[in-house]
C-alpha cells in the first residue's frame, strides 16, 4: 500500500492544479528611474503645466497697517521675497557743479591805469596790489596740484576761445551747447531778456592782448571739492545788434563796432578729473560808463467799443453842462398854466 498523501502531483506544463493561483508577470522597470511616467521625454513641458504661486497673506498685510509686525519678521519677510531690506531716510545726494558767486571779486583801478606812487590813491593801490599777487599766485600752485598744464600765460588763448564760443552759441541760439561754456551761474544771467530776439554778434579783434589779473580757489562743502576761478581782462573790438520779434532794432548796430573793456572770470571744478574751464561771470567796475538801455518793445492792447449806455450817460453829461451854461430866464405861461416862451 502507497501513502498517497505523501505524494506531489505534478501538473503538465500549459496546464494548472486544482485550486492553485495563477502566477502573475512581474512589470519590467528600469533602475534608478522614479515611477512617474513611462515615457521620460517631455518631462519639463509636463511640469510646466502647473504654476506654483504665492498667495496673498492678508493677515500679514492686516499686522503691518496696524503696526503690529515686527522689524525682524518684515526683515524676514523680504528676505523671503527677495527685497532688500529698506535703508533708513536719507537725504538725496546731490552734485554741485559750480559755485554761486565770485570769489573775492577783483576790484580793478580806476580809469583802468596806475596813479602815480606819490599820491594817496597810488600807495593803496601799490598795496592792494601787492596782497592780491601773493594770494594769485597761492591760487595758480594750488590750481597746478589738479592741473598740471595750467599756465596763466598760455591759459588766456583758452579762455579767449571759450569766451567766442559762449556768444557765438548765445547769438545762435544753441542753448544746449551754451552749457558746455558757461557755467549755471552764468547761464540764466546771459539767457536773460533773449526771448523771442534774434542777436547779431560778431569779434573783430583785440585791441590788447588778454591778461590773467585775478585767481583764486575755494572749498565748497568738503576739503575734497575745490573750485578754481581765474579772472582775464579782455580789451577787444566788438559787433553788437539786437532785434526784437518785430525786426526793429532795439540795441547796438551791425555796421558801427565798439571797444568793449570787461573782466571776465572763469571757473573750474578742479576735482573733477572730467572738469572744463567755462565763463562764470563778468564784473563791471563802478568808474566804467553805463551802457545804454536796449528798447524793449510792446503791442498796444486793441480799444474795445463803448458800449451804448456809457455813448448815452455821456451825451446827458455835455447837454447838462450846456443848460447850465445858459443864463437862467423867466417862463412866460398862459392862461391855463402852460409853459408859452422866457423872457
Amino acid at each position: 500500500m502507497y501513502n498517497l498523501s505523501r505524494l506531489s502531483v505534478v501538473a503538465p506544463p500549459g496546464c494548472r492544479a486544482m485550486g492553485q493561483a495563477t502566477q502573475t508577470i512581474k512589470p519590467k522597470r528600469r533602475l534608478m528611474v522614479p515611477n512617474k511616467h513611462w515615457n521620460p521625454l517631455f518631462a519639463r513641458e509636463r511640469a510646466k503645466r502647473y504654476m506654483k504661486i504665492d498667495l496673498v497673506d492678508f493677515e500679514f498685510d492686516r499686522r503691518r497697517v496696524k503696526d503690529e509686525v515686527t522689524p525682524d519678521e518684515m526683515k524676514e519677510r523680504m528676505k523671503k521675497m527677495g527685497i532688500e531690506p529698506s535703508t533708513p531716510y536719507q537725504e538725496k545726494a546731490f552734485y554741485i557743479g559750480s559755485t554761486g558767486a565770485i570769489l573775492d571779486e577783483y576790484v580793478p583801478a580806476e580809469g583802468d591805469g596806475k596813479a602815480s606812487l606819490i599820491s594817496r590813491e597810488g600807495g593803496k593801490q601799490a598795496v592792494d596790489f601787492a596782497k592780491g599777487k601773493g594770494k594769485t599766485m597761492s591760487s595758480v600752485r594750488n590750481i597746478r596740484k589738479y592741473d598740471e598744464d595750467f599756465d596763466p600765460k598760455t591759459f588766456v588763448d583758452e579762455a579767449l576761445e571759450i569766451y567766442k564760443a559762449a556768444h557765438d552759441c548765445l547769438a545762435r541760439n544753441e542753448h544746449e551747447l551754451l552749457h558746455k561754456y558757461a557755467t549755471e551761474k552764468a547761464y540764466p544771467e546771459m539767457r536773460f531778456q533773449t526771448k523771442r530776439k534774434t542777436i547779431h554778434w560778431k569779434f573783430i579783434k583785440s585791441l590788447e592782448p588778454p591778461k590773467v589779473v585775478h585767481a583764486r580757489h575755494a572749498e565748497i562743502v568738503s576739503k575734497e571739492n575745490m573750485f578754481g576761478q581765474v579772472t582775464v581782462r579782455f580789451h577787444t573790438q566788438q559787433v553788437l545788434a539786437v532785434y526784437d520779434r518785430f525786426g526793429r532794432l532795439i540795441h547796438g548796430s551791425e555796421v558801427v563796432a565798439k571797444d568793449v573793456l570787461e573782466y571776465v572770470v572763469f571757473e573750474k571744478h578742479l576735482s573733477n578729473i572730467y572738469g572744463m574751464w567755462r565763463l562764470h561771470s563778468k564784473i563791471v567796475p563802478d568808474w566804467l560808463p553805463a551802457r545804454e538801455p536796449g528798447r524793449l518793445t510792446f503791442r498796444m492792447p486793441k480799444e474795445e467799443p463803448k458800449k451804448e449806455e456809457e455813448a448815452k450817460t455821456e451825451s446827458k453829461e455835455v447837454i447838462s453842462e450846456e443848460q447850465e451854461e445858459e443864463p437862467q430866464r423867466e417862463t412866460l405861461l398862459d392862461r391855463f398854466g402852460r409853459a408859452i416862451g422866457r423872457k
